[in-house]
């Protein structure tokens, strides 16, 4: 399954099981991920991550992981919140 579709059912289901009050603040072009091991951290970050083989890598971990349901009603990426910083860092600087 491409990265798009996996992130596009791992949304659609977000949307089903959350309140809408927190999409109002992800402006057009970004999209919300929550990252951490145990107590998740809320991201926005540019759709443009999505082309980059490394993001790429932790959508496959994260469907692995929780398939196509995210329990905090977003789609969940199981890293540190530090290994996504860096690489958020190193994505943003190029």
């Amino acid at each position: 399954m491409a990265i798009h579709q996996i992130l596009r059912r791992s949304l659609s289901a977000g949307k089903r099981s959350s309140s809408s009050k927190g999409s109002a603040d992800v402006p057009k072009g970004h999209f919300a991920v929550y990252v951490g091991e145990g107590e998740k951290r809320r991201f926005v970050i540019p759709v443009s991550y999505l082309n980059e083989s490394s993001f790429q890598d932790l959508l496959c971990q994260s469907e692995e992981e929780f398939g196509f349901h995210h329990p905090m009603g977003g789609l969940t990426i199981p890293c540190s919140e530090d290994l996504f910083i860096d690489l958020i860092s190193f994505l943003g600087s190029r």
